[in-house]
């Protein structure tokens, strides 16, 4: 319990660090965070995947991330010539080329690909297995590096000028705003699930997948997400530069209780399917990156549905104004 609670404070001090930078020095401080998230996320997803006899490009899927989030930045830095939808297409254009290259590399280094094949003591051709090891890699590409770099765009919504024209007039805090609703949802149903589950306890939700989660800490950790993501709006109507965005966007509370009310049951969805992945690959947690949680997609694991769920649900709010 110490070493969880240590590792925590430690989480949560990167995460603070993070946000200053983000706010007084540059985003791309954020971006950097973001980056190495994914990347380590993907490499355990990959490991995942081998335990599971998946076999994939463990390198490719780690490296992806990176030409992600290049693509990403350079789309946005053009945004005066492109726009949102621009953006989504050249990544799913990239997950394609990704999944040629991985391909590639299979067939070109033949005489591993048969070694990989005989060591499996498996009956399958060449371009068969090299087919079957670029769609695990690809996979790799979509969860979690593709639904984690939603992140990256939500920390440049102040950016994207020709998508939402109106968001130069938040000076710069709208992206801020977003970033702390994606984080705090997910914290606050996994806090109160845990807690509600612990103290009340009562039929299991899902015990085939997650043997310790329960239906009553499901629904605590739904409603107090609620409670506190409606407190935390409060908190922020009441600073100036913030009620500016939530006054102009119309963004009134009852709006952040459908948000947060489906964001919690993302975030609970994203963690039953990764508990879903580690039961299937047989391993309690996806690595050893924290001590006392785990690994990175362990922390991550809630965020992976959430996060393109919150920019589209403020993407709408923009375009709405």
């Amino acid at each position: 319990m110490k070493t969880r609670l240590m590792t925590s404070i430690l989480i949560v001090a990167v995460l603070a660090l993070a946000f200053v930078l983000k706010s007084y020095v540059s985003v791309y401080f954020f971006d950097a965070l973001i980056l190495f998230i994914t990347m380590f996320s993907a490499y355990e997803m990959s490991k995942l995947l081998n335990k599971m006899d998946k076999p994939n490009n463990q390198i490719i899927s780690v490296l992806f991330p990176a030409f992600l989030m290049l693509v990403l930045l350079l789309n946005i830095s053009f945004d005066s010539q492109v726009g949102l939808i621009y953006n989504l297409v050249m990544s799913v254009a990239l997950i394609v080329v990704f999944f040629g290259v991985t391909f590639l590399c299979s067939i070109i280094s033949k005489r591993k690909t048969l070694k990989e094949i005989k060591y499996k003591k498996i009956q399958i051709s060449l371009s068969k297995y090299s087919f079957q090891k670029a769609m695990n890699t690809a996979f790799c590409f979509i969860y979690p590096s593709f639904l984690i770099m939603f992140m990256c765009l939500i920390n440049h919504f102040d950016e994207m000028t020709t998508s939402f024209v109106n968001v130069t007039e938040f000076g710069g805090y709208f992206s801020l705003v977003v970033l702390l609703f994606a984080f705090l949802i997910p914290v606050f149903t996994d806090t109160f699930a845990y807690l509600v589950g612990g103290l009340i306890g009562g039929k299991k939700l899902c015990p085939k997948v997650s043997p310790n989660k329960t239906i009553s800490g499901a629904i605590g950790g739904l409603v107090c997400c609620v409670f506190f993501s409606v407190a935390v709006y409060f908190i922020m109507f009441s600073i100036p530069e913030l009620k500016v965005i939530f006054s102009q966007t119309n963004f009134a509370f009852w709006k952040i209780i459908i948000i947060s009310l489906i964001g919690s049951f993302l975030a609970q969805f994203g963690d039953l399917l990764e508990s879903h992945f580690k039961r299937q690959a047989k391993v309690k947690d996806s690595g050893h990156l924290l001590p006392g949680h785990g690994g990175m997609l362990d922390r991550c694991d809630s965020y992976m549905f959430v996060m393109p769920y919150i920019f589209l649900a403020f993407s709408i709010l923009l375009l709405a104004m």
